[in-house]
């Protein structure tokens, strides 16, 4: 019973503590390419990379980011796109 009991309650800490890992960030240099109303495409020299600016910009990443602009990026892979976390216009 002892051993049930602590079984449960590492389960139940692990759940707690999911959510609360991160995903490793990765920054990417290179040349934007195309500007859409929420993203971007950037090349970064060896790959092209579709980069989702909405958490930053909304739908207006057009204001900030413009094609030929160099750019550095921070955030994660989400699927087939890069959430950014930061853009700095170089």
């Amino acid at each position: 019973m002892y051993r049930l009991g602590i079984a449960a309650v590492a389960g139940l800490c692990t759940m707690v503590a999911l959510p609360y890992i991160s995903y490793a960030q990765v920054t990417h240099t290179g040349i934007v390419e195309r500007v859409w109303e929420d993203g971007f495409r950037l090349n970064t020299g060896d790959r092209s990379v579709t980069v989702d600016a909405w958490d930053l910009y909304g739908d207006h990443t057009p204001r900030h980011v413009s094609v030929g602009d160099r750019i550095t990026i921070t955030g994660e892979a989400s699927g087939r796109d890069f959430d950014a976390f930061s853009i700095t216009v170089l």
